[in-house]
Formats: C-alpha cells, sequence, structure tokens
C-alpha cells in the first residue's frame, strides 16, 4: 500500500509543478514579462508529459505571438511567428473542448499569426529581401489554408498574398516557384487585386509556357489572356511566335490576317506581316524558295504599302519596300550574265532585260530618297533608324552606278560614309 501512496503522491506533486508553471507563464504574461513567460512555458512543453496538455499549446501561441509583435523582442526568436503557428495546429488537435480558448478569444491568436507573417512579408519585400519576403507570404498563406480548412473563414484565397508570393519569387530568381502562384490567380479568373490591373500576371504565365516549350499549356493560357483581355495584342503576339517555332506559314498568316482585321490602324503589324512574307518568300538559306514565291511578294507589298498609307513616315516599311524592287533589279542583273550569245536577238534581249533591271531600280529609289528625306536632316538616330538610312544609301550607290550616274552615285557615297559620324 505504501508504494501505491508514494506513487500517487508523486503524480500529485509533479501535476502540481506544471501547473504552477503553466500559472506562472500566464501571469507573466498578463504582466507582459514576455523573456520570462516564454522561459515558463518552454520549460513546461520541454517535459514530455505536457506534451498533450492543449492549454499549454494555447499558452505558448500567445506568448510568442507577443514577442513576435514585440520590437525590442521580435529579433530574440525570429521565427516565433513560425513556432506560434505550429503551437496553434498542435492545440487545435488537442482541445477536446471544440477550442474554447480559441473562441473566447474571437480567434484573435490566428488572426495575429497571418497578419505578422503578412507584414513581415511586406517589410522584407519592401528591404528587396526577396526570399525570404517569399517564405513569409507562403506562410501567411499556410495559415490562411488553415483557417479554410477549419471553417472559420469562407474565402479560401488570399489574393494579396498569393500575388507577393509570385512576385517575391520572381525577384528572387525562382521563376518555377513564382508560376505556381500566379496560375493560382488566373486560373481563378481574377483580374483585379487591390485596384491593380492582373493583365501583366495573365501575359506571364502564357509566356512562361511558352519559353518551356510547352504548347499546350501555353496555347491554354494564351486563350484565357485573350478571353480576358481581348484587345491586348500581347496574346496575338505570343501566338505569332509560336506559330513561327513550329507551325504552318498557312496559319501564320491567317493569324496575321486576323490580327489586320483587329487592328486596322496598326502600322506596325501590317509591316510585321509584310516583312513576313518577304523574308520567307525570298529566303533560299534553308533550301529553294516557296513555289508561290512571287504571290507572296506581291501580298508583302500590299501589306507594306497599307503600312505606309497608315504612316507614311516609317522608315524600315519605306526601306523593305524599296529593298524588294532593288533586290529584283539585280536579279535581272544577274540573269543578263547568262545570256552569252552575240546574236542580234542576244543584244536585243539584254538590253530588254537591262530595261527592266532600271525600271525596278527606278521603282525602289522614292522609298529610299524618302528615308534620307527623313532621317538624313536629322542628328543622331536610334541603331534601327540609323540602319536603315545606311542601308538605303548603300542601294542607291548602286542603283546610280547601274544607271551610269556618277555625281549622284558620288553623292550617296559620301553620305553612306558619314553616317557614324553625322548620326
Amino acid at each position: 500500500m505504501k508504494r501505491i501512496f508514494l506513487s500517487l503522491t508523486l503524480v500529485a506533486f509533479f501535476s502540481g509543478l506544471f501547473a504552477q508553471s503553466l500559472d506562472k507563464a500566464k501571469e507573466y504574461l498578463k504582466a507582459n514579462k514576455l523573456p520570462e513567460a516564454k522561459t515558463e512555458i518552454d520549460n513546461v512543453l520541454a517535459n514530455d508529459k505536457n506534451q498533450k496538455n492543449a492549454e499549454a499549446w494555447y499558452i505558448k501561441v500567445k506568448v510568442y505571438n507577443a514577442i513576435a509583435a514585440n520590437d525590442q523582442l521580435k529579433s530574440t526568436v525570429p521565427d516565433a511567428l513560425i513556432q506560434s503557428f505550429e503551437a496553434l495546429k498542435k492545440y487545435t488537435e488537442l482541445d477536446d473542448k471544440k477550442m474554447v480558448l480559441l473562441t473566447l478569444d474571437q480567434y484573435k491568436p490566428i488572426n495575429e499569426i497571418y497578419q505578422g507573417l503578412f507584414q513581415t512579408g511586406a517589410t522584407n519585400y519592401n528591404q528587396k529581401k526577396y526570399d525570404d519576403a517569399y517564405a513569409d507570404f507562403t506562410d501567411a498563406l499556410e495559415a490562411i489554408k488553415f483557417m479554410y480548412d477549419k471553417g472559420w473563414i469562407k474565402q479560401k484565397m488570399d489574393t494579396t498574398s498569393t500575388l507577393y508570393a509570385g512576385i517575391s519569387a520572381e525577384k528572387g530568381g525562382k521563376r518555377d516557384n513564382a508560376v505556381i502562384y500566379y496560375k493560382l490567380i488566373v486560373d481563378s479568373g481574377i483580374t483585379k487585386i487591390s485596384g491593380n490591373d492582373m493583365g501583366e500576371i495573365y501575359k506571364w504565365v502564357a509566356d512562361y509556357y511558352s519559353r518551356k516549350g510547352d504548347k499546350a499549356t501555353s496555347d491554354k493560357y494564351e486563350a484565357i489572356g485573350k478571353a480576358k483581355y481581348p484587345h491586348e495584342i500581347y496574346f496575338d503576339e505570343l501566338e505569332l511566335d509560336n506559330l513561327r517555332k513550329g507551325g504552318p506559314k498557312d496559319s501564320l498568316w491567317a493569324k496575321y490576317e486576323e490580327i489586320n482585321r483587329e487592328f486596322p490602324d496598326s502600322a506596325i503589324y501590317f509591316f510585321n506581316y509584310g516583312l513576313e512574307l518577304y523574308q520567307y518568300a525570298s529566303d533560299s538559306t534553308k533550301g529553294p524558295i516557296p513555289a508561290n514565291a512571287n504571290d507572296l511578294t506581291k501580298r508583302a507589298q500590299e501589306k507594306l504599302s497599307k503600312s505606309l498609307q497608315l504612316n507614311p513616315n516609317y522608315p524600315q516599311a519605306s526601306l523593305v519596300m524599296g529593298q524588294i524592287s532593288y533586290n529584283e533589279g539585280i536579279e535581272i542583273e544577274q540573269e543578263i550574265k547568262t545570256v552569252k550569245g552575240t546574236k542580234p536577238e542576244d543584244a536585243k534581249k539584254r538590253a530588254d532585260m537591262r530595261a527592266d533591271a532600271i525600271k525596278k531600280f527606278d521603282e525602289a529609289v522614292p522609298y529610299f530618297e524618302k528615308i534620307d528625306q527623313e532621317l538624313g536632316k536629322e542628328g543622331a538616330l536610334k541603331r534601327a533608324d540609323k540602319n536603315a538610312l545606311r542601308d538605303s544609301y548603300d542601294m542607291l550607290v548602286t542603283i546610280y552606278e547601274q544607271k551610269k550616274d556618277k555625281d549622284k552615285a558620288a553623292a550617296y557615297t559620301d553620305k553612306y560614309n558619314n553616317v557614324e559620324k553625322v548620326h
């Protein structure tokens, strides 16, 4: 009997010690003596026998939340909110009274955890500590998920934390992590967060999968983006790019036709279409030119002409229009060399071909001279305009040499040689 009595006495004694330590932790917390409260509650929970005491875990939540909110103490426990969150999870597992303590506190501790993590994330983000911010925002999202799973809130997604988790991951060089959060926004159909438009996020997700070479997923997010932002040309451009990489040319031209109809006042897209048509029609580096090269070239001229109609002062469009006629003249000049005969009819054929070549050169001249008129009088030029001006001078020199006009050939040679100095 004595041994049994002794055992019961010891249990009661240790239980009393536990109660005293827990009461002390609560008293210190109430008095805002947080280091002492932390020491007491840590000691309580360091004992394996107290691991299943729901109240002890709940007091830890409140103590650690208070430390995280204290400017002087929070640096002493950098992960206070994470420890608090883990303690809260433990409390909810153990409390057999339907979380009466949390209910009495009107769920304030879990809100403190979420808000603390979000604010820490915002601070780290503003200080450009993107890796830390990413961790904070994802922890805040875990807190939101926990509340939702418990039925404490009805809104499953915290859009602001989701957005900034993605942005922080991206800025920290973690694109594969960023897409997880950006995709949540796109999949939800949200187009505004805190008054900010999400158009760039829709673009980013579609571009991410395009860069990965995942055409099916890229196409999916292009379609979603286009549906949400029907007048945003970016999604059309992305589709054009994907078609250039692997789609049939007819599909590429069809997409350009669609864009031209959708944006009939865009000189740029008529120019881009015309340029691609001509490049495809004339490129012999990958094999023979297409059988319908002449038809493609005519279509290119139509599109480029429309571009210049919309924007007469578009040097790149003038350059390509002139270059098409110029190249045709050069091709005729090359063909002349193949006519070797000395008979009158051979001479006549060469003369007729030379006349045709000069006609093509004459068609090109106004476009090149237009570039000279627009850009030649300017000072410093952007690289694209400088290249257009130099190329136009180069071709004008060749044209006037072919036409035996030494003065004009010399004048344009001088301009060509001084492009870098003047512009």
